[in-house]
């Protein structure tokens, strides 16, 4: 018997940084997924055809992750976890936290545990706290929950719901880095200059509650004029780049609506929001100078687990 569970990945449509003090994030699940297989072994190990041991910061949380729910629940520490993605690593689009999300599912439902979906979360944050310090909680919750949250920490989670579909376009740098020090640098920033940082947390919180209305009322460009704000922001904060600067002008020319960081900053990936008809040919543009593009809909399910004999 072996258990199998798929997770999202996500993408911080607005919000990323100022969330993790205390400001709202808007935040979607997004196609590409994470699938992870448990089964039972003789020893604890963890196989990955995307990743070679120790190149990849999720491979040592997920015994973080499996060890502390086998204490919880006593279940049985010694299994064999396979991991599958097709979300690249270091990109800001939530790997790691749809990989301890899927673990955390696998992982119940192998030993019929029925844990809830916020249980889930907690199972999950004990492998994205390994990873990156002091995170807010939102990747996990979205790549939990599935579809489209605003989530603001010690608040409950609100999904935001409409009707139809709605399109993103993100695009990946190329460039990883790291979440954990990028969110070391933010914090120094607010010690250093906390009146300017209370406003702009101030500030884009309410502009992600803006933000959701958008998406709902499908305003997109109302939405893009909000996700290029939120970049000029994150650009105070020293969070972007030239490479990511440059990203986001040439989807501004191209005939994006709005374009911004999404996720940590000093690399990964910018999101963006198109007119219908110019949606190909930003692809393509960005494609064709390297970046990894795609063109992606909203809401999209969260995990899911069964077994399989």
């Amino acid at each position: 018997m072996r258990a199998i569970a798929e997770a999202p990945g996500k993408a911080i449509i607005t919000g990323e940084h100022f969330v993790v003090h205390g400001a709202w994030a808007l935040a979607a699940a997004l196609p590409r997924k994470v699938r992870v297989t448990i089964e039972p072994s003789s020893k604890f190990e963890v196989i990955s055809d995307l990743f070679r041991r120790g190149e990849s910061p999720e491979l040592l949380p997920v015994s973080n992750v499996v060890e502390e729910m086998a204490r919880e629940f006593s279940g049985k520490p010694t299994v064999r976890v396979m991991i599958n993605s097709d979300v690249p690593g270091g990109a800001g689009l939530g790997s790691s936290a749809a990989t301890m999300v899927a673990v955390a599912a696998a992982f119940s439902k192998l030993n019929s545990l029925g844990l809830t979906v916020n249980e889930l979360v907690e199972c999950a944050m004990v492998g994205e706290q390994s990873i990156h310090g002091k995170p807010s909680g939102v990747d996990p919750a979205v790549c939990a929950r599935g579809g489209v949250v605003l989530f603001r920490t010690g608040s409950t989670p609100k999904k935001v719901s409409f009707e139809g579909m709605r399109s993103l376009i993100l695009s990946y740098s190329g460039l990883k880095r790291s979440t954990r020090g990028q969110i070391g640098h933010v914090a120094r920033m607010k010690d250093r200059y906390p009146g300017m940082f209370e406003s702009l947390a101030g500030g884009i919180g309410d502009l992600s509650l803006r933000a959701s209305e958008m998406l709902r009322d499908e305003d997109m460009k109302g939405l893009g004029t909000l996700l290029t704000v939120n970049q000029a922001a994150l650009m105070s904060l020293g969070v972007s780049n030239d490479t990511l600067d440059g990203m986001v002008d040439l989807l501004l020319t191209l005939g994006s609506y709005g374009a911004k960081v999404t996720g940590a900053g000093g690399g990964g990936s910018v999101l963006a929001v198109a007119p219908e008809g110019k949606e190909k040919s930003i692809v393509s543009g960005l494609s064709a100078r390297g970046f990894e593009t795609f063109r992606v809909e909203i809401p999209v399910e969260g995990v899911r687990s069964w077994l399989e004999r």
